[in-house]
């Protein structure tokens, strides 16, 4: 397999994380009950000064959402223009597509203990993409033990 192309499905994943999230917060409203409903209007409508503004939790919750969508979009960018580089630049490349490995796994963590179970698929085959990646790379920059002469 080239490395390419877990890379390209990373990126793909990425940008389904960031559709899907971005889907499911902007669609939101509460259907848990009178509970969810008095929590939801509290974070709406409680507004308290932070950092010299005035926000309120909702606004806070809102922001936060859109920062997510913000980050999946340029991973889903960022891994794609690695694949790109993975012919020319392939030692160069390891070190990046590491450090996105391992924010990936640290995500599946996170959202094994606090979400459900569409993200953790999405992010756990994220990760297992660019495990993937690392393991062709390594493979195609390692030096070939040369040939006994026959």
């Amino acid at each position: 397999m080239k490395p390419a192309l877990p890379l390209r499905i990373a990126s793909i994943l990425a940008l389904i994380a960031a559709l899907g999230h971005t889907a499911l917060f902007l669609t939101y409203k509460p259907t848990h009950g009178p509970d969810e409903i008095v929590v939801v209007t509290a974070m709406q409508t409680h507004v308290f000064s932070f950092g010299g503004y005035l926000h309120s939790y909702w606004q806070l919750y809102f922001g936060y959402q859109l920062f997510v969508t913000i980050s999946c979009l340029v991973e889903c960018g960022l891994l794609w223009q690695l694949a790109n580089l993975t012919r020319s630049v392939p030692a160069a490349i390891r070190p990046m597509i590491g450090l996105f490995f391992l924010g990936e796994v640290a995500t599946s963590i996170l959202m094994l203990k606090f979400f459900f179970l569409i993200p953790i698929v999405v992010h756990s085959a994220t990760a297992l993409c660019l495990a993937l990646a690392l393991a062709t790379l390594t493979r195609k920059i390692s030096p070939q033990p040369a040939s006994a002469p026959s």
